[in-house]
This record gives C-alpha cells, sequence and structure tokens, in this order.
C-alpha cells in the first residue's frame, strides 16, 4: 500500500503526538505507512523495487546474475582505438607532464568578475578554484562556477555559422553584415542588445560603435540584473549609485529577503565576511545576529537566528513599519501576518543599540521602494560609511533592463529596426511572456544572434553564430567593487566561436583578434612599461588600483505605496542550479540537488503546507495556474517554511533547443511573467487531474530509523555554550564511552581529519560540484535518480526543527567519515576497502568485484555504486572526456566508490614535500570542498599535528562525531550549530543538570 496523505491528515497526526526533535520529510515527520517501507529495506531505493511474487529460485537467479555482472563489471577494459602517439618535442619550458598549471581568470555571472585559478592540464583545462587574491572570491567558488568546465566541453555547443538554418562562414557573415551596417543612415534601425556591461573593452567598443553610428540603439537585458537596485537608488539619491556591503564589520543585519550568500553580485565576499563574524570555537566568542525576513527559504536565511516567512506584500510593510520606527518618512502599514509589535519593537532596539555596526540589505526580487527604504533607514542607523559604503556605478550603464527590452520589442513590431545584433543572452526565452519577444524578432529583416547554443533565440533570428567560451577568449570585466580582471583563455576555441569583441571590431569596421583588442584599450590607460603591466595583471588577475571610486551620496524625499495582499501570489526565483536557464544543458547542475527541496531535474509549483492544504494539493499532484489570460500546469512540491498564500515558481525550465540534456524538461514559468511585475504577480490555482513523478533525494541515504533519535544534529544557542562552556549538552547530550579493549594504531607520520562548521554551513552545494568536477564523478539521469541510485561522494542533508510552517534548518554535508574503525573494511571478502598508514579508508578500484557489503555495513551511507556504464570510457568518449581531472581513475561499472579526502592531492603535496625535503605544510592539502566553500565551514589537516588548524578546531567544546555510539572513531567530525537570538524573543534558557 502507497499510503498518500494530505496536509489536514499530517497535521492530525502531529496533534496526537511530540513528535522528532529533527526531520528530514514531513512523511518521516506524520511517520506515514510509505516511509515506514521505505525506511524497512536495506537499501532503500538504492535498487528498482521487486513488484508482484517472487520464487525462492527466482531470487537466487537474480543474485547470481547481479554477482556476475557486477564482477564483469569490474574487471572490464574498454578496447582502445589504435593510434600513433607523436611526442611533444616543443613543450614549452613551464608544462611538466603530471603538473598542472594554474592562470588566474574570472568567471562572468550576471555580467560580474568573481576571480578563478583555472587549473590546466597540458593545455586542457579541468577545473576552477577561487583566486585568494580577488576581492570578489577570496578563494571560494559558487557551484556554477565549479560546473562551468562541464560546459566549456559540452558537445550540443554552436560550432557552425548558420543562415536560416543553413550552413555559412564567418566571412560571409561580416561580410553581410558590414555591408547593411554601412547601408543604413548613420547608424538608424541599427540595434544591439547585450547583456549586463562591466568589460572596460566592451563599453568602449559600444561606445566607439554608437559615436560612429550616432542613429543606433544599445538595450541591455538580463533576467538576473538588479532593476530595482537600480530603480531604488535612484529614488534615494536622485542618480544611479552602486552600494557595497561590509559583513565583517557588521553585528546586527536586517535581510529583506535577500539571499546575499548565494545570489547577486558580491555573493561570495558577502559570504565570506557574514561567516567570519559568525563562527564560534569558544564560549567567549562573539557572533552577529541575522534577523531574515522571507517568501521562501534561503541559504542565508537557513542561518538567520530570526527568520519570519512573509509573502511580497508584507516585505514591503515590514521595510516601511521598521523604517518608520528608525525615524525615516514612511507610510504607516499594518504589520504583516507573522509578525507581531513585540519582535518589531526588539528588532528597532537592537538596531539602534547598534548604530554604526548593523545593516540593512533588500533582496534583488524585491522593488525599488523597499531599496529605497533600505538606503534610507542605513543612513538613520549611522551605518553609510562603516557597513555601507557608496560607489560609482560598475556597470558600463546603469539602466532598467526590462524598460530596454520593452522598447526594443516595441521598436521592432513598429518596423523601425532593420539590424538587430544580439550578443549572447536568450531573449527569446527569457523575456516576459507579454513582451512577445520572439515575435516581434520575426519582423526584423537581419537578426545576427551570437550565442553558446543554436537556442531559442538562435533558431529565430535570420542568422546565429557560435560564441566563445571565457576560457576560449580574451576579455576583460570588474567586480561589485569595481576591481577590474583581465581574463585570459586557457584552450583555443573548441567550435570555432568568436567573441563579442571581435563581433564589435567587425561593426567598427575592424578586423582585430580579441587578445588585440583588449591590449590596445590597456595600452591607452597605463604609465610606464606596459608590458610589465601587462604580465604582473594576467598573473595577479587583478589590475591594481581599479576599485571604484567612492561617492558620499545625499538622501532625497521620496514616496512610496504598500501593496495590497492577494489570495494567491506568484512568486518568480532564479533556479539554484541553471539560474535563468543558461545552464539547462549542463548534467551536473541538473543533477545537483536544490538547496532545500532536493529536487532535481525538474521544477515544480512550491507551495506551503497550509496553501496546499488549503487547494487540496499534495507532492506530485498537478496545479493549474493562470495569470494574465496564460496558463501553466505544474506538479506541487511542498516546502515548509514558506510564506502561507504564495505559489513559487523557478525560472529556467521548460526550453525547447537547450540541448540533449536540458530539452524538454519541466516547465515554462516564463509564461505567467509579466514586464510590469517581474518577481510576483497575482495568480489563480486549480488542482488538475493526474500526476508527475519528481526525482526528489531528500529522504535518500538516511541514517536513522522510523521514532530513533540519534542526535546526529546536534544544536543550540550562543546563551546556552555560555552557560556549560566546557561541554554544553546540546553538543554532548549522551556520555561519552570508552573506544574499544584493544589499543588504538599509532600514526607515526600524518594522520589526516576534518570538521565541518553546521554554524556557517547554508547548505549552497559549492562542495557537491566541486567534488564531482575534481573526482570525475557522472551524472545518472532523472530515473536513475528516482531510485537512489546518484553518485555524489558528499551529500549535503536538510533538517528540520520546529513547526512545520515555519521551522529551523539545518544543513550537514554528508561524506566518508574516515572511520579509524570503519565498519565497511573487515566485510570486504577481497580487500578493495582498507586502511592506510595515514588513516585513511582508501578503495582500490582494481580489487572491488561489486559485492556491496561495505555499503550494507556503513552506518554514514556515503558509498555509490555506479551500477550502469555512466563513465565515457575509450570507444564512446566525446568531447566531454576532456573535463576529466587525469589525476583521479575514471571507474567503469560495478565497483564501489567513496570520498577519498582528495586522496591524490595528498599524493601531490607529499611528493612536493619529499623533494624539498621538508614535511607537509598546514593547509598545503586542501580538499576540493574545503577549496569550494564560500564560508569556510570546513578545515582539512593533519591531526598528529597539535599546531594546525583542524586540531586546534577538533579542540571545541562544541566539537562531536555523527554516530559516535557506534565506536566507528570519524576522522570527520562536526561543530555543533549555534545561534544567536535576540534574548527578547526567547524563552530563558534552562541548564540541564
Amino acid at each position: 500500500m502507497n499510503e498518500k496523505l494530505s496536509i489536514k491528515e499530517i497535521r492530525e497526526r502531529l496533534s496526537d503526538k511530540t513528535g522528532r526533535d529533527y526531520w528530514r520529510s514531513l512523511d518521516e515527520l506524520a511517520e506515514t505507512e510509505a516511509f515506514r517501507d521505505f525506511m524497512d529495506k536495506e537499501f532503500p531505493r538504492q535498487a528498482a523495487p521487486l513488484e508482484g511474487s517472487w520464487h525462492r529460485r527466482d531470487v537466487l537467479k537474480l543474485l547470481g546474475a547481479s554477482l556476475a555482472l557486477a564482477g564483469l563489471g569490474a574487471c572490464a577494459r574498454p578496447v582502445l582505438p589504435h593510434e600513433k602517439i607523436v611526442p611533444y618535442v616543443q613543450a614549452p619550458e613551464e608544462m611538466i607532464p603530471g603538473r598542472p598549471l594554474f592562470f588566474a581568470t574570472a568567471a562572468l555571472h550576471g555580467g560580474y568578475a568573481e576571480g578563478v585559478l583555472a587549473e590546466s592540464h597540458q593545455g586542457r583545462p579541468t577545473k576552477l578554484e577561487g583566486n585568494p587574491d580577488h576581492p570578489a572570491s577570496l578563494g571560494a567558488t559558487h557551484a556554477l562556477t565549479q560546473a562551468s568546465v562541464l560546459s566549456l566541453y559540452d558537445p550540443d555547443r554552436s560550432d557552425t555559422v548558420l543562415e536560416g538554418g543553413q550552413v555559412r562562414s564567418w566571412e560571409q557573415l561580416t561580410a553581410l553584415v558590414s555591408a547593411a551596417v554601412e547601408n543604413l543612415d548613420q547608424g538608424r534601425g541599427l540595434r544591439l542588445l547585450t547583456e549586463t556591461v562591466t568589460s572596460p573593452t566592451l563599453a568602449r567598443q559600444i561606445s566607439d560603435l554608437l559615436a560612429r553610428f550616432p542613429e543606433a540603439v544599445w538595450h541591455q537585458y538580463d533576467t538576473s540584473h538588479g532593476d530595482s537596485a537600480v530603480a531604488g537608488a535612484r529614488m534615494a539619491f536622485g542618480r544611479d549609485i552602486a552600494t557595497s556591503y561590509h559583513f565583517d564589520q557588521a553585528d546586527v543585519i536586517l535581510s529583506l529577503d535577500a539571499d546575499f550568500t548565494y545570489s547577486g553580485p558580491g555573493r561570495l565576499r558577502h559570504a565570506k565576511d557574514f561567516a567570519s563574524r559568525r563562527r564560534v570555537r569558544t564560549a567567549d566568542d562573539g557572533m552577529n545576529r541575522l534577523y531574515q525576513v522571507e517568501t521562501f527559504p534561503t541559504t542565508t536565511g537557513s542561518l538567520a537566528d530570526h527568520r519570519i516567512p512573509l509573502t511580497p506584500a508584507g516585505v514591503v510593510a515590514l521595510a516601511a513599519a521598521v523604517a518608520q520606527g528608525l525615524g525615516v518618512d514612511a507610510p504607516t502599514a499594518a504589520l504583516p501576518a507573522g509578525i507581531d509589535q513585540v519582535w518589531l519593537d526588539a528588532l528597532l532596539e537592537d538596531l539602534n543599540a547598534h548604530q554604526g555596526s548593523s545593516l540593512v540589505i533588500a533582496g534583488h526580487e524585491q522593488p525599488a521602494a523597499v531599496h529605497a527604504l533600505a538606503h534610507a533607514m542605513n543612513e538613520a542607523l549611522g551605518n553609510v560609511g562603516r557597513t555601507v559604503r557608496y560607489h560609482q556605478p560598475v556597470e558600463a550603464r546603469p539602466e532598467d533592463h526590462g524598460a530596454s527590452l520593452r522598447d526594443l520589442a516595441q521598436a521592432m513590431n513598429d518596423g523601425s529596426v532593420e539590424v538587430l545584433v544580439t550578443i549572447g543572452g536568450n531573449p527569446v526565452f527569457t523575456a516576459p511572456a507579454d513582451v512577445a519577444f520572439g515575435a516581434a524578432l520575426d519582423s526584423v529583416s537581419l537578426s545576427v544572434h551570437l550565442g553558446h547554443y543554436l537556442d531559442e533565440t538562435g533558431t529565430r533570428s535570420s542568422w546565429h553564430a557560435p560564441l566563445v567560451h571565457e576560457l576560449e577568449a580574451w576579455s576583460d570585466a570588474r567586480s561589485s567593487d569595481g576591481t577590474t580582471t583581465i581574463m585570459q583563455p586557457l584552450i583555443a576555441p573548441l567550435f570555432g566561436g568568436r567573441s563579442a569583441h571581435e563581433l564589435l571590431a567587425v561593426l567598427l569596421g575592424d578586423d582585430a583578434s580579441g587578445y588585440d583588442i583588449v591590449r590596445s584599450y590597456w595600452r591607452g590607460r597605463v604609465e610606464g612599461d606596459f608590458d610589465d603591466f601587462w604580465r604582473r595583471t594576467v598573473y595577479r588577475g587583478t589590475v591594481a588600483g581599479s576599485e571604484a571610486a567612492g561617492e558620499e551620496p545625499s538622501l532625497q524625499p521620496f514616496a512610496i505605496d504598500i501593496p495590497e495582499e492577494t489570495d494567491l501570489q506568484a512568486v518568480f526565483r532564479l533556479d539554484p542550479s541553471i539560474g535563468d536557464g543558461r545552464h539547462a544543458n549542463n548534467g551536473w547542475l541538473q543533477e545537483l540537488p536544490n538547496p532545500f527541496t532536493k529536487l532535481t531535474w525538474d521544477n515544480v509549483a512550491l507551495l506551503s503546507p497550509t496553501t496546499a492544504e488549503q487547494l487540496g494539493v499534495a507532492n506530485e499532484d498537478l496545479l493549474t495556474l493562470s495569470a494574465g489570460g496564460r496558463d501553466v500546469e505544474a506538479p506541487v512540491w511542498v516546502q515548509p517554511g514558506q510564506a502561507v498564500g504564495t505559489v513559487v515558481l523557478n525560472l529556467g525550465y521548460g526550453r525547447t533547443h537547450a540541448g540533449r540534456i536540458g530539452s524538454g524538461l519541466g516547465f515554462d514559468a516564463y509564461a505567467l511573467r509579466s514586464g510590469g511585475e517581474p518577481w510576483s504577480t497575482a495568480v489563480a490555482a486549480q488542482p488538475a487531474r493526474g500526476r508527475f513523478k519528481l526525482a526528489d533525494t531528500q529522504t535518500h541515504h538516511a541514517l536513522d530509523g522510523t521514532g530513533e533519535r540519534r542526535h546526529i544534529v546536534r544544536s543550540g544557542s550562543l546563551v546556552a555554550f555560555q552557560n556549560e562552556p566546557a561541554k554544553p549538552h546540546f553538543a554532548h547530550p549522551v556520555e561519552e564511552h570508552e573506544s574499544n579493549l584493544y589499543p588504538d594504531y599509532v600514526y607515526e607520520s600524518y594522520a589526516w581529519g576534518k570538521v565541518i562548521d553546521m554554524t556557517v554551513c547554508t547548505g549552497c552545494n559549492a562542495c557537491v560540484a566541486a567534488c564531482q568536477a575534481e573526482n570525475n564523478i557522472p551524472i545518472v539521469g532523472k530515473d536513475q535518480v528516482r531510485i537512489g541510485r546518484e553518485m555524489h561522494w558528499i551529500r549535503v542533508d536538510s533538517y528540520y526543527k520546529g513547526d512545520i510552517d515555519n521551522p529551523e534548518f539545518f544543513s550537514m554535508p554528508m561524506a566518508c567519515q574516515q572511520c579509524e574503525q570503519a565498519p565497511c573494511e573487515p566485510v570486504c571478502p577481497v580487500g578493495a576497502t582498507v586502511h592506510d598508514h595515514e588513516g585513511l579508508n582508501a578503495m582500490v578500484y582494481n580489487r572491488c568485484v561489486g559485492t556491496r557489503y561495505c555499503s550494507n555495513n556503513c552506518p554514514y551511507k556515503v558509498r555509490r555504486f555506479n551500477f550502469l556504464q555512466y563513465a565515457e570510457l575509450g570507444t564512446n568518449a566525446t568531447e566531454l572526456s576532456l573535463a576529466n581531472n587525469p589525476d583521479v581513475t575514471v571507474r567503469s561499472r560495478g565497483v564501489m566508490e567513496k570520498c577519498t579526502y582528495c586522496t591524490q592531492r595528498i599524493a601531490q603535496a607529499r611528493i612536493t614535500s619529499n623533494n624539498e625535503g621538508r614535511t607537509i605544510r598546514d593547509g598545503e592539502v586542501v580538499t576540493a570542498c574545503q577549496a569550494a566553500c564560500p564560508t569556510d565551514a570546513i578545515v582539512f589537516g593533519d591531526i598528529n599535528d597539535p599546531n594546525s588548524v583542524v586540531t586546534q578546531t577538533k579542540t571545541s567544546a562544541i566539537n562531536y562525531t555523527v554516530l559516535d555510539e557506534l565506536n566507528t572513531v570519524p576522522r570527520t567530525s562536526y561543530l555543533a550549530k549555534v545561534t544567536n537570538p535576540n534574548p527578547r524573543l526567547v524563552a530563558p534558557v534552562e541548564v540541564d543538570s
């Protein structure tokens, strides 16, 4: 029986019992029959369920066949093609086989630069790491950045110049475009459409183009652009001003629906700075305090000390109420549901008590009024010049992208556009539905699209040409604080693409290369030896002294309106994995579980439990949503902690021309989006017939059974820690016990260990993506994920605590715990999983015959068995094989895989230190997950070194190991999550005797 409970029935079950301290899903919380059946299986969803009646002989046949296939798969070797090898006798001096080189460049997100170091193996980029010297990244990376290497080698990328679907050459395209532009009277009828431009070189080219053709018009459109932030600054100051936030100086933060650690310009810097004031090792350490109001759970909100779910209208009303309480001239508004006067008074008191060390930030999706109020509140609190600084705009031309696109569409419909050149982006897909950009594009006689893929815009344009990847071209770009990076290529264009610089050079009557164009721009702006400047700048990754000049704007009076609440409000968000849809063909990102829903390969209509109950729907039911005369049908997913009366729709799915991976997945939420209300709109909902199966990993690999309380997640307040500084009860709820009767093994050299700090872990998935890129981990597809066969070596488990309408959130990265007394080792019949002399639980892939005994015996459920031939080997290799890290084995089917603490990085450090006659220095080995983490939540090193950071961290009174009652003695431990709530808003803390 597959029991399916409504939200009302779940609530009824919960009212009859106290429930669990921490829970992962509503089914688990209510202990439904489906969940109990799921937990009773030895391998939950690890293999397809056996349907019907099975006889003993049939079962034995199945087991025998499985073991035979596993053994054959482990021993299989690909048939290698016969080919001649030509020695690389002219290799550059710095290129040493087996030793990667690193080059400083930048990854672009929303047009803004994030500094990276690109790893290259004999001219083949395989991995991106954060550049520690770049102010926008400080060594961290985003999950999207980690996955961008896969997009570089995507065989579905555009590789041909096309006219109406017919193959043409670059020479034919450039000749046609040049002639067409020259025939226009001073450029009348020429329109240029780009995404956000921060590149100084590209901005100068566009400026030169407009000077040469004064009647031409430049438009910009990027779904992720902060139109409201631009409009809010103009409302508050009367001109364009950019804002930098300094969370490392802030003691109290009010976030108005801002996911500042995960999205928007400066996100990596924000995450680093915010975590630096939140990290706790002893009871004497101080902490910042975060008040978060938001519509949907975010990675930033998961760390909040006080979090309230609010509708979009509720956020505006609260912003006005707080502003008024701080002395700002704002309209009076009724407090939104979920906020009472006590909460508001406590917030105001806290902000006023930290004038100059507080910070108010508005979310990207909030209207201009909220941004203007945030500026006014920071001014009233004396934060300007301390936690908030203003500077000149970083963008070449700040503007309302939505309005610019509407103007372009109107001009195309009016017949006043004769030549349209689109550089990057996919406006046919991403434009608001009421703009009807695709239909308007059809009326243009000559439209040229320069893009990475033959996407929806490329197919509707009269000409399409391939655009180079960021790692294939010279360019430059600015970060959120204005710092400029000169971007260098690591590989020649794989698919014959050209850069935006080269296409604009054609329009300017030039035929220069991207390298010459970028150098020419900077040559005119450097005093002294230019070649010396060029070498230093390209090597470092930043142009010295290029930060944006500071500004001291004055507030001007402004008026705002408080929107009215609606019965149901659709809220649009960029998908956390594929963004606005541009990453839809990246398999790593499609299979990356959503930070909260843990869904993969689809988008859904997210509802709060109360809203789902009101509509009479549950998970995987279908819902018809209507707005502006347009309908979409979407599967439902119930999300605890979401604001009542909202339906959250992630953009980016429903693609028709994304590629073999991304086409046909999910539904198109852009169909409900309007230009006037781009981030939220009133919507009607009606349950539809049928259900839609989704691939959700939330309950996969659960560590505890129904009704058990194994103290996996441990958390408490800073006050509780201060009351018990030596051994806080919340971190150590059970008595410690002796390890065993046998003496421990003595490690004479290194003993590797790890600590994960749950206080600052946001669950952003950067570690998961980094591990996948580093260790050649394949994707398996939606069907295999649904039966629990995802291959990620590290996962981020999400837990909830408290009421289902507004719970607390906990993120726990879980990989191989490297147990000192590993239960997986003694059960392996062939010794494939062994302990080495440095304490690593190693895997010998060539020995593994796929019995899966080790997985059955692992209490942490961190081992992955590759049932099918996912990897590209020999005869089935494509361009994607070039993304593989040569330092890590590419596994064939039938073997067990797991985290190895990046043993290849340990080996490299060992070789280097031995050659130099020294020991490995602390911090010399950085695992892939540790390197990517934006909040530095992961610490790794030698626990035999008493002075190492990891050893010092493990001495914290809140350090603990998961399932320590099993005596596995893990090398990975955790720091219990500590929060810092306002004492006025919590009950007094009692010390357990």
